[in-house]
């Protein structure tokens, strides 16, 4: 008797954004305060924020060409990867900083995005140049002249929080409570 080998995928959880979109949901999906279309700077399809825009601080601009892999980042991203603003960024260098797991799946999400015509929103783990373990939000869609897909762009956000009060609050969920009272209600046969 032969046994079959099955392959045993684990599970994505904590990564709770893990999707594809059509890119005729850009819109949609880009909401995080951006305009999208010819009256972005350069026609690239990013506007920029302004200036004093709050959402300027914790949300960066990021794309990367396809040609050659070159990254394009705003200073937020820096920032996330607590990277100096002027560094030279190469994206195998990157790439490397993201959680197996988060790396894995950010890579088949990359692949389907570029095959399929589909952009992709994804919660990854990096580690930042110093260290620092870090929740990033990462949304993605690709730019198409003409037939070619010639570039990724999107935006990354750090959620870091979002996951700590979200780890806390599963802590406090788990915790055994010291009320008896509560104790006798969860326990009716008591």
């Amino acid at each position: 008797m032969v046994r079959e080998r099955r392959r045993v995928l684990k599970p994505t959880i904590p990564l709770q954004l893990h999707h594809s979109w059509p890119l005729f949901e850009r819109g949609s999906r880009f909401d995080l305060g951006l305009l999208f279309g010819p009256e972005a700077p350069g026609g690239r399809g990013l506007a920029s924020f302004g200036e004093e825009s709050p959402v300027a601080q914790d949300i960066g601009r990021w794309s990367c060409d396809l040609a050659d892999n070159s990254l394009t980042w705003t200073d937020p991203v820096f920032d996330l990867f607590g990277l100096p603003r002027d560094a030279r960024l190469a994206r195998d260098e990157i790439v490397a900083l993201y959680r197996e797991e988060s790396r894995a799946a950010m890579e088949r999400l990359r692949a389907y995005a570029i095959r399929h015509r589909r952009g992709f929103t994804i919660d990854v783990e990096i580690r930042t140049v110093g260290g620092c373990h870090r929740w990033m939000r990462l949304l993605a869609a690709p730019v198409c002249e003409g037939e070619h897909i010639v570039r990724l762009e999107g935006l990354k956000q750090d959620v870091s929080r979002e996951y700590e009060r979200a780890s806390i609050s599963r802590f406090r969920s788990r915790r055994p409570t010291r009320d008896p009272a509560a104790t006798r209600s969860a326990h009716p046969w008591r």
